[in-house]
């Protein structure tokens, strides 16, 4: 599983660099988007499992 979120925090960074040098607001938005889907996947890897205790 570490495995899945190291890439994707990988193509975060790579995103967010990316972002930093769009040009245009189309670039941007499919950038931003793309962020979005990442931090959304983050999320749900970062939940408790229904071992988790709560």
């Amino acid at each position: 599983m570490s495995t899945v979120i190291e890439n994707l925090l990988l193509r975060k960074q790579k995103l967010v660099e990316q972002l930093e040098k769009a040009q245009s607001v189309e670039d941007r938005d499919k950038i931003e988007h793309q962020l979005e889907q990442i931090n959304t996947a983050l999320d749900f890897l970062d939940r408790p499992g229904p071992r988790g205790g709560e």
